[in-house]
């Protein structure tokens, strides 16, 4: 979607805020996997087999890492021209500068032209409540659950540790209210886009705006594209599906772009309080991503 709206558009008129909810230390070093990943996309480096980590990549780090300890650690996947950029972050986080600050210079580095802003320089964690099939529950960092599970276990909850003592970073609140349009990517509602809306007043900034806001469906005929979208609305009692969406998305944006595929629940979203806005969105591609944010800006403005 990001790479869409910087073709629709000049990219230096974007600012994307970064969910930080899935940060973690690895090895000593702090990764910031939804930050790399957009900072990567932008940059035309992202690795095309994996959907993260740099192309063109190897993993000789992480092969000597899993011989040394026969394999159980190395489970998180660290390329080994990613470990430059955890070693750089984790380096200047040392010297006393702020994610924001380093987020920067990481951009700069790779020549993206977007402003990316992290959602907050304080930590704030995901940490998933899953259970086990005789019912057991489990808190467990978002990493774990996502990549060393496979996100193949039930889902009883999540919460975001530190949020209420995070703040903004400096300048989300501000680009918010100074916005010509604000849209609502299509990622996971719960973990991905539900922890920067929690954090340090950004959710009601967002709503302050609602008129100006449009949110596109991660869900299409009930199910996610990709990740457990789908699965962990279900299992934390929320419908998943676009009126689902539109029911946690309402407070936030006016409008809900949905897939033609849903086309027969637009008067359900409607009556859940959204505007919505029947497009193709499924983005294949450069053309499609392209034409969807078209689509998006031209429902903001409207």
């Amino acid at each position: 979607m990001l790479s869409g709206l910087a073709s629709a558009i000049e990219p230096s008129q974007i600012t994307a805020v970064v969910n930080t909810g899935d940060d973690t230390i690895m090895h000593g070093l702090h990764v910031s996997p939804d930050l790399d990943t957009v900072t990567y996309t932008l940059a035309g480096m992202i690795n095309p087999e994996t959907g993260w980590g740099l192309s063109g990549e190897t993993w000789s780090a992480m092969e000597q890492l899993r011989a040394y300890s026969g394999n159980r650690l190395g489970w998180f996947n660290l390329g080994d021209k990613d470990l430059g950029t955890h070693l750089y972050r984790t380096t200047r986080l040392a010297e006393g500068a702020s994610l924001s600050q380093v987020t920067a210079e990481v951009a700069r580095r790779w020549g993206v032209r977007v402003r990316l802003l992290p959602m907050s320089d304080s930590r704030v964690e995901t940490r998933v409540l899953v259970k086990d099939e005789q019912g057991t529950t489990e808190d467990i960092a978002f990493q774990e659950y996502f990549v060393a599970r496979r996100h193949s276990v039930e889902v009883a909850g999540v919460r975001f540790a530190g949020v209420e003592e995070a703040t903004a970073a400096p300048g989300v609140i501000e680009v918010i209210e100074q916005a010509d349009e604000i849209v609502i990517c299509p990622s996971n509602p719960i973990v991905s886009i539900g922890p920067v809306l929690s954090t340090g007043g950004i959710g009601e900034a967002v709503a302050s705006r609602r008129d100006d806001c449009v949110a596109v469906s991660p869900i299409i005929a009930g199910r996610a594209l990709k990740g457990p979208a789908d699965r962990m609305l279900a299992e934390l009692g929320h419908e998943p599906s676009v009126i689902g969406v539109a029911r946690m998305w309402a407070p936030y944006a006016s409008t809900l772009v949905i897939d033609e595929a849903d086309r027969a629940l637009a008067d359900q979203v409607e009556a859940s309080g959204m505007r919505p806005v029947v497009a193709p969105t499924v983005m294949s591609g450069t053309a499609e991503s392209t034409a969807l944010a078209m689509i998006v800006l031209q429902a903001a403005r409207r």
